[in-house]
This record gives structure tokens, sequence and C-alpha cells, in this order.
């Protein structure tokens, strides 16, 4: 069949969650038989997020192709199995790029460059990209932001103009927000009507509502809501507040969303979508039998979605053993020789997280010493692994000045290095060694154990590794690198064999990990903590 597309809008309130939504009614459609792709339309003016604080927009997600991405993209991947792709992200500085460049090549030659049409078509081109390669039945468009926010006003427009040409073969949902008032114990539709009409100015009228809500919405509100935003009754349907966002596939399959897309693009579908798997994930995710807390060692925590990826990756690995994982977010800035014993000595593994500058990276080595020396299990990722390689240095090989060059240029022993081919690189956008490699996994190593595979490819977002110089006296010492790129020679993955579990990797596990797929190093990284919990 033609592909069709389904257009998801926000109003009254960003953080809704269009991402999980959209993921979920993805989610829906595959598990009926058909081919979805999600894509994410952003509308900030930054190129990609590669260059943006975790603090200003959560975690960046390096999708296969060495796309640095919205965190969004992660949600599609895990909620869907399906990787993403540099198509799946568009943001408004791209879009800019895209047609400047044009412009200054002379292929508006003539013309007066302007947001319509100019703009508005390359935004509808990068739509078209996916839809137009015949690999999918459906395109989901998440549109970023708020309705009614100046910088989303050229995807609406765009979104406008699509709809006409596409005919019946698109849907607009649009999520919002219908707070409830404790005061008068009541919830109040009128926000959603205002976001309705603003949508409406903008010359998008909604087919499916959807409502974020705390509360059950009642037939009487969905009748009114359908009544003032011109949609039918049984278009209005609820999001209510779930125990995970992994419920969320199963309370839209309740309300019937995927039903009602389908209904009004008048596509029959007797099929009813398989989820057995993901309702035996939940019942798992929801009766643990086991518990065990792990310590998320890093600088950003006090934002959850800086380790996003992370977090969820813990959550499919504990599903995998039947264990509840309590991640305890612990800011490395606050540790240090002295109460290091006192933060950590009641963890039953240590996570250290990747991350870039010398902030708090003192307290992650601190943290790293105390793993290493109380046989705790460890994984340390990216910046972790070259903490870990910078620990041993320091007090196994006795080199008290090794470090990074990147925190310390001068460093008598730089024992990590900048990657040769970064060496030439000035700019800093999208200029790291990104997405998926090739790693040769050595057998007998607990790299090996997990993956149960000589040959695996992993996604990276690094521009300094472990300097090979030193390999010799590390590999003396205990510490012997396990996992090699041996394209580029390039120590991917780092243990030590005389440890219960001590293992850092150069690459991002996290954005692998999926319901359906799990990532065998956290799977087995949350084994070893349960081990350990038992052992103590």
């Amino acid at each position: 069949m033609e592909t069709h597309y389904i257009f998801v809008t926000g109003g009254v309130a960003s953080s809704l969650g269009k991402g999980i939504i959209s993921a979920s009614l993805a989610n829906l459609l595959i598990a009926r038989g058909y081919s979805v792709s999600i894509q994410k339309l952003d509308p900030y003016i930054n190129v990609d997020p590669g260059t943006l604080n975790p603090y200003e927009h959560g975690e960046c997600y390096v999708t296969e192709d060495g796309a640095e991405t919205d965190l969004d993209l992660g949600h599609y991947e895990r909620f869907t199995n399906i990787p993403t792709s540099q198509k799946n992200n568009v943001t408004t500085g791209r879009i800019y790029l895209n047609v400047i460049t044009k412009e200054r090549q002379g292929d508006y030659l003539g013309q007066t460059v302007q947001v319509i049409p100019h703009i508005t078509d390359e935004i509808q081109n990068r739509i078209k990209s996916l839809g137009n390669t015949g690999d999918f039945d459906f395109v989901i468009i998440e549109i970023g932001g708020t309705v009614g926010d100046i910088e989303s006003l050229p995807f609406i427009e765009a979104v406008r103009q699509l709809r006409w040409e596409k005919g019946g073969r698109n849907v607009v949902i649009h999520l919002t927000l219908v707070p409830f008032l404790s005061a008068t114990r009541e919830l109040k539709t009128k926000p959603t009507q205002h976001s309705v009409k603003a949508l409406l100015e903008q010359g998008l009228q909604p087919d499916i509502i959807i409502c974020r809500t705390e509360h059950d919405i009642n037939e009487s509100l969905r009748k009114k809501i359908a009544l003032f935003c011109n949609v039918e009754t049984q278009s209005v349907l609820q999001s209510i507040d779930a125990k995970s966002i992994y419920n969320v596939p199963l309370l839209m399959y309740k309300e019937g969303l995927d039903k009602e897309v389908l209904r009004k693009m008048n596509i029959v579908c007797e099929k009813e979508p398989d989820l057995e798997y993901w309702k035996e994930f939940l019942h798992k995710l929801e009766f643990p039998k086991y518990n065990v807390t792990i310590g998320l060692i890093g600088k950003y925590v006090e934002l959850n979605d800086a380790y996003k990826s992370i977090i969820e990756a813990f959550t499919h690995a504990g599903v995998a053993n039947e264990c509840k994982v309590k991640i305890e977010l612990i800011h490395s800035e606050h540790i240090n020789k002295d109460n290091c014993q006192q933060q950590l000595q009641h963890l039953d593994g240590i996570l250290v997280a990747p991350g870039f500058g010398i902030r708090g990276i003192e307290g992650k080595i601190i943290a790293i010493t105390y793993a290493r020396e109380n046989n705790i299990p460890f994984l340390g990722i990216c910046l972790g692994m070259q903490c870990a390689v910078i620990e041993f240095a320091r007090n196994v090989l006795n080199w008290e000045n090794a470090h990074s060059t990147e925190i310390k240029p001068d460093t008598p022993y730089p024992v990590i290095d900048m990657m040769e081919e970064q060496k030439k690189i000035s700019g800093m956008g999208a200029t790291m060694r990104l997405g998926a490699y090739p790693c040769t996994v050595i057998k007998d190593s607990k790299a090996f154990t997990a993956y149960q595979s000589e040959h695996i490819s992993e996604r990276h977002r690094h521009r300094y590794e472990f300097n090979n110089d030193y390999l010799t006296d590390f590999e003396k010492a205990g510490l012997i690198a396990t996992g090699i790129n041996k394209n580029q020679n390039l120590v991917e993955i780092i243990e030590l064999p005389a440890h219960p579990w001590f293992v850092g990797v150069q690459f991002h596990p996290e954005y692998k990990s999926t319901v359906v797929k799990n990532h065998p190093l956290f799977v087995a990284f949350v084994k070893a903590a349960m081990k350990y919990k038992d052992k103590e």
C-alpha cells in the first residue's frame, strides 16, 4: 500500500509525551503487521543537538549511521526495535542550512528565497524522504514544541500543505493537557479548546485528540471536547498517567488509538495486534523476584533525561533478570576520599557515566577505586572507561600524574589521548567519532560471556581513546584489552580478570538496548550485581 502519514502535534504544555505516544502508536501498528517509521521535527535552530548541554536538552542520542539526534529517537527504537537514522530527525537549523546552501549554489537563481515556499518545501521534502522509499506503510511525524510557538509555524504550514497533497492518506493527532483543579475537584477542558483553536488558526484541523490527564475523562467531557474541537466523540481519547512508559502502548490499545487511526484513513485491518511479548515484559517489570541498587555516577544527575538511555537499558536488563534495578543517581562532584565509603558502600554495582570535560572527573576516579578495591561490579561507559584507565595507571602502575590529554594536555602519562583522525578537526558539530563500528572480542572474557560472539558492532561518540603506547604496561599489571577495533587498532573494551566483574567500554551500549533486545552487557552487569548482593 502507499505510505500514509500520521502527524502528532502538542498543545498547552511541553513534555506531555508526544514521543511516547508516537512510539506507542508505532508499536501497535507494527504489532498489526505494518511497517512503520517515526520522524522528529525539532524547531530549534541548532543543526543537531550534538553541541547542546545535557541540562538544555537531555541526552544526545546517536544512531547507527552516526547522526546526533533528539532523545525521542531512543524511545522510537526502544518501542519498535527498528534502528533510526539521520532521516528520522530534522531541525529548523538543518532546514535553513540546506536552503541557504542551495541559494549560495545558485539553485534558486532569480528567485526571492522565502519561508513559503522554500522553507516549507524543504520540510516537506524531508518528511517525504521516508515515505518515498516505499519501505513503510506509515510514517509518523512528531512535531516538537507546542502549537502557538513561533518556531513551529513553518512546520505546521508544511503539514497543512502536505495534507492537501496527500488527500485522505494522513491523520493529525493532537496531544493536549486536561488539567485537574484540586480546589474544585474537576478536570478543565478550556486549555484544550484554546490549544485546538490555535491549531485551527494555523490551518490544521486535528482528526484525533489525545488528552493527557491524571484522572479518567468521562463520556460527558469527551463529548464536550468533541463539540468544541470539531471532532467525533470516539476520536477523543485519554492518555492517563502510567506506572511506566512501557504501559502506554497497552493503554493506547485499550483506548483504541490504532483502530481510530486506521478508521480515519479507511484502512480495514482484521488482524489484532500481537502484544503477548509486551504483556510478558510488563508483568516481569511489575512483579520482580529480586532487587539490586546500582549507583550511576555522573555530573548531570539533576536531570534524568541526561542519562535516559542508560536508565532505560537498566529497566530492560532488570526485566531480563526478573530483577528490580533501583538506580541511585550520585553526583561525581560530591564524591571525595573522605565520603566515598559512606556514599557507595550500600551499592550492588557502580556505573560511571559518559560525559565531557574536567568537572566531576576526580569523583568518578575515586568511585572507580572504591569499586575496584572492594570487588563491586563496575561498568564504565566512554569517559567512564577512560576514567578506569586513569585510575589504574595512578593507583596500580603508580603513575601519579596520569591523565587524559582532554583534561590535562601536559600530563607526563597521557594514557588517554586524542584520536589521530580528530587532531586535524577544528569544528565542533558532528565532528566526533560517531555511529556504529565493529569490534572483535577475545574469548574467555566477561565481554565474550555477555555477547556470546567474537564480532560485535556498537555505537560511538568520542574524540579520545586509550593510548596504545601504554597497552603492554597495563596488561602486565592486570588490566586487559578484551575488545579491539582491528581496522583502527582502537581499544574498545578493558577488563580486570582478577575482579568479579570490572568492564569498561569506549562505546555506548545503552543506545542499542530495546524492550525486545535487551543489551547483553547490561544484562550481565545486573546479573553480577545480583550475585554480589547475594554474596554480601
